[in-house]
């Protein structure tokens, strides 16, 4: 992957982290996911509006890519629930690099070189050391997050193969699926009603208003990735987007008040190395 690229999906790894934090530190998760879907449905809706149609052939990802990425919202939101960032997080971001490198070599035939196997393996096993160093983790609580990781591996994928069948249009690839994002607010107000989405609106404008910038980051973080995997090796792709775990320690050690001891920045590096490997 061109150097160039591993720097941009870095920054993509930053916003990802910084979104994930805004989404944590709200007290109810649900709401805030909701908003944030609201966010990034609305600024998708005026992108497809001004741009041509996704090329035929890339119609199914994007309609399974749409699916996938509610039951993800979904997940994740019942990971926070059960734990804090420094834990849900990166067992479930661990857990995908690996998942999506196995992906791309079933179904999209993609190879890759030892170097960059190595450093795939050390990011993985240093964001899973990053979640368990320390910590007790419930049945549970591991298995919320790793639903969570398999979901995140079966949209990189999925994208993956798509936004390459697109013609080289990702943002509209980009825009499109996210316009499944309608069904978060739909699904939010089967679930609890319709006042209690527009209520916090007046009683707790901070609140929403953190969440309505949280899905502009969102969607600024994953468009960017879903335009690296137009042509990096996804499995690369994915793990250095996944050093976006350090950043949400660093988010959780300074804003959440979370703990990080010195053997979960010891895995850090080990995180840190990996993506090295992954720009060599």
């Amino acid at each position: 992957m061109l150097s160039y690229t591993g720097g941009i999906v870095l920054f993509a790894a930053v916003l990802h982290a910084s979104w994930n934090a805004m989404l944590h530190g709200n007290r109810d998760r649900f709401l805030s996911m909701t908003w944030m879907s609201i966010a990034i449905a609305t600024v998708s809706t005026l992108v497809v509006l001004f741009n041509p149609w996704p090329a035929r052939a890339c119609w199914p990802y994007i309609v399974a890519s749409g699916l996938v990425h509610i039951f993800y919202n979904v997940s994740l939101v019942r990971s926070y629930r059960r734990n804090d960032l420094a834990l849900a997080y990166p067992i479930a971001r661990g857990s995908s690099p690996l998942l999506v490198t196995l992906g791309a070599a079933l179904f999209a035939h993609e190879a890759i070189g030892p170097l960059h196997a190595v450093g795939i393996a050390m990011i993985s096993g240093g964001i899973v050391a990053i979640a368990l160093q320390g910590r007790h983790v419930s049945r549970a609580g591991a298995l919320s997050a790793l639903t969570t990781g398999a979901t995140i591996a079966l949209y990189t994928v999925i994208d993956g193969i798509g936004v390459r069948l697109s013609d080289a249009q990702a943002l509209t690839y980009t825009a499109w699926m996210f316009l499944f994002y309608w069904l978060m607010p739909l699904l939010f107000v089967a679930v609890r009603g319709l006042a209690p989405l527009w209520r916090p609106v007046r009683a707790e404008p901070l609140s929403i208003g953190s969440s309505l910038v949280g899905g502009l980051v969102s969607i600024a973080a994953y468009g960017i990735v879903i335009w690296a995997l137009q042509s990096g090796a996804m499995g690369a792709v994915s793990a250095l987007r996944e050093t976006s775990v350090v950043f949400a320690v660093l988010i959780g050690r300074v804003f959440l008040g979370e703990a990080v001891n010195g053997a979960r920045w010891l895995a850090c590096l080990v995180v840190a190395a990996g993506a090295a490997c992954l720009g060599l």
